[in-house]
């Protein structure tokens, strides 16, 4: 015990009325040594971020703690007063949160914003707190830190923002830093930068990390040990290495069963049927027996205690208890199989130079001064049935070319051919009718429906202004979409704000199919789900293409998605495509530097798994003035004096596979030498 920095004991936290409190977190006990990474793994609701909140004690106005201790090297933060706990509070615990730019002020500048945390743990002089300012932009990587200073957070990108936010944290030296989610928004390139970036921090400063997060990867690299959390409670904990050689929690073998890979292509994912019990009851058994393969009638009935399996593991499950249970499933339940069936190479879109530039406006008239060149000659073609996987990093212009597909943004140049119809030329009511054929999942399915109209609504929403059949019959039609994709009927007279983030979006996946489409842009819809969710939405999709013979157009930077989804893959940088070819192809053998790089940054599940991840310097460039040459040259490592001076033509690596890099037989030929 004296090595432990922290030490949580029966931690209690309630939201809400008194009457009928929402337990979400129930009797919690956790331990984080000094100077160790532990991970808090878990799905969406179980009450990770509610931990974190209750021992910085920031939690909402209606929560509380209502027993339990949180000791910070021997000190119980519980028992001190608000005055006291703001010394504590970003000076020995830092946290950072989810999304930074919710969390930096847009109005302040990132120097005063950083200098407002120096200031409440350090007593020096204006022109020391500068120097201390810039010191700490300097240590979390960001390049010239005095010019930084001045620069508001829009001004930033994803990964510099979350990087002052980390700078903000360690303005007061902490010996824990909480970091919830740090990753999840950002691109594998910047993910694989913060990451690395913390492992440095924590051994310069010995300080200790909980990382709160849902990515298995992330806790295989990062990670020292890790804590299952589920509806409030902790379920298993184990060291790291422990743990991915053999999860013991029915909860954790599922979240294992439930990741997307290659080798499940022709499978149906597993999946964690339900959702996480509301925690405004009191439980009379285990917490995850209505969703669990392996219960029996006793698991509904005996709260499970905590079982010590090692020195260094324990569980809450009666399979393991003194008088245990005998599963009725073997500990490890196989997916159930479906073979796909592939479509033909009959094409459904061909899109030939596609442009999207928008114009950039200066002084009081209003003047064009120059182009933002966020589309600038894409051509892609997806066949019937077929799913093309459009990867790279965030600004890009990924999502800019599937609107510019639908038309929902006017092409600046280009031809998009949807069957026999070239729908540039397109205007109006003939566009109107079109557009049936092809529809849209967004990113966020909240933002995307609107928040007054029922569910039924929604949904009959395109089928109204298609003037498809008769009001009864839209009706009928809306029962038949929800329950084609795993949804009541009933979920009809119901509002989207009463739904989890899987059931909205399997709510945005029916409205897509309300028209009866034959291409839906898929614009990262799974990108904010916990794994289990995201098997689901997976598993839906895959077999709609296989009974509808729908084709997809997937827009994601999740490279294990596209490995178990696309047939083809795209990568894209700067606008362009810079490599395109079969998923075997792109993803077995990347042939553009940047591919490799983005493929390097991809955490793997496995901690005994050693990669070298390829770092990019610096950030995209502006689409608005983009480098001379190849768009990449300024980042790229095997670049040469060459590279700047023209834009490389198309290199065809087979009949699928073609890439645009001027030192491609370079490169080739030293993969090669490498591997004999």
């Amino acid at each position: 015990m004296k090595n432990h920095l922290l030490a949580i004991e029966n931690l209690h936290t309630r939201l809400g009325n008194k009457q009928n409190p929402v337990r979400v977190v129930d009797g919690l006990n956790l331990t984080i040594r000094k100077g160790e990474t532990l991970a808090l793994l878990g799905e969406s609701g179980c009450g990770k971020s509610m931990t974190a909140l209750s021992m910085m004690r920031l939690l909402p106005p209606s929560g509380r703690i209502s027993g339990g201790h949180v000791k910070l090297d021997g000190l119980d933060l519980l028992t001190l007063s608000e005055q006291e706990m703001r010394r504590v509070r970003g000076g020995r615990m830092g946290m950072i949160f989810q999304e930074p730019m919710t969390s930096l002020n847009p109005v302040l500048r990132i120097g005063d914003q950083i200098a407002e945390a120096v200031r409440l743990h350090d007593k020096l002089s204006s022109a020391a707190v500068i120097e201390r300012v810039v010191e700490l932009l300097d240590s979390v990587g960001i390049p010239d830190p005095p010019r930084r200073t001045r620069e508001y957070p829009h001004q930033l990108s994803g990964g510099m923002k979350q990087r002052v936010m980390i700078a903000m944290a360690l303005a007061g030296r902490p010996e824990l830093l909480i970091a919830d989610e740090p990753t999840t928004a950002l691109d594998v390139t910047i993910q694989a930068q913060v990451l690395n970036l913390l492992k440095q921090l924590q051994q310069e400063t010995g300080m200790a990390i909980l990382l709160i997060t849902h990515d298995l990867g992330v806790v295989a690299e990062t990670a020292d040990r890790l804590a299952v959390m589920y509806a409030g409670q902790i379920v298993e904990t184990a060291d790291v290495g422990a743990f991915f050689k053999g999860p013991k929690h029915p909860y954790s073998r599922k979240l294992f069963e439930s990741l997307p890979d290659s080798h499940k292509r022709d499978e149906k994912l597993a999946v964690i049927k339900g959702t996480v019990p509301p925690l405004n009851q009191q439980f009379s058994g285990c917490r995850f027996a209505d969703r669990c393969e392996q219960a029996v009638p006793r698991c509904r009935c005996e709260i499970p205690g905590w079982v010590d399996l090692t020195e260094r593991q324990g569980v809450r499950c009666l399979i393991y208890a003194d008088d245990p249970i005998t599963p009725t499933l073997s500990d490890r339940v196989e997916a159930e199989t479906h073979m796909l069936s592939r479509a033909g190479d009959e094409s459904l879109l061909d899109v030939t130079d596609l442009k999207v530039h928008f114009p950039i406006h200066k002084g009081v008239f209003r003047r064009v001064v120059g182009q933002v060149r966020a589309v600038d000659g894409v051509g892609l073609s997806i066949a019937k049935g077929r799913t093309l996987a459009l990867v790279g990093e965030s600004g890009c212009g990924k999502t800019t070319v599937g609107k510019g597909i639908l038309q929902l943004i006017r092409p600046t140049d280009g031809r998009v051919k949807f069957g026999e119809d070239e729908l540039t030329q397109l205007k109006g009511e003939a566009l109107r009718r079109r557009r049936a054929d092809m529809q849209i999942i967004f990113q966020d399915p909240m933002s995307s429906m609107n928040p007054r109209m029922l569910v039924g609504e929604i949904i009959a929403e395109g089928m109204h202004a298609q003037k498809i059949g008769s009001k009864k019959d839209r009706k009928v039609r809306v029962s038949q979409l929800l329950e084609q994709v795993g949804l009541h009927a009933d979920a009809a007279k119901r509002y989207p704000h009463e739904f989890s983030g899987g059931q909205r979006q399997r709510i945005c996946v029916a409205r897509a199919l309300a028209v009866e489409p034959q291409l839906i842009v898929c614009d990262e819809p799974t990108s904010a789900l916990d794994v289990s969710v995201q098997a689901q939405i997976l598993n839906l999709l895959k077999s709609l293409q296989r009974e509808l013979g729908l084709s997809y157009l997937f827009i994601t930077h999740n490279i294990s998605v596209v490995s178990y989804l696309a047939d083809e893959v795209a990568v894209m940088y700067l606008g362009r495509i810079v490599e395109q070819g079969s998923v075997d192809e792109v993803l077995g053998s990347p042939a553009h530097p940047y591919t490799r790089a983005l493929l390097s940054a991809v955490p793997v599940p496995d901690p005994d798994h050693q990669r070298s991840v390829i770092r990019l310097e610096g950030d995209m460039p502006s689409p608005a003035n983009p480098p001379q040459g190849c768009h990449f040259h300024p980042r790229c490592p095997e670049a040469v004096t060459a590279c700047s001076a023209e834009y490389p033509a198309e290199t065809l690596l087979s009949e699928t596979h073609r890439v645009r890099c001027s030192r491609i037989d370079q490169i080739q030929e030293r993969v090669v030498k490498s591997c004999e």
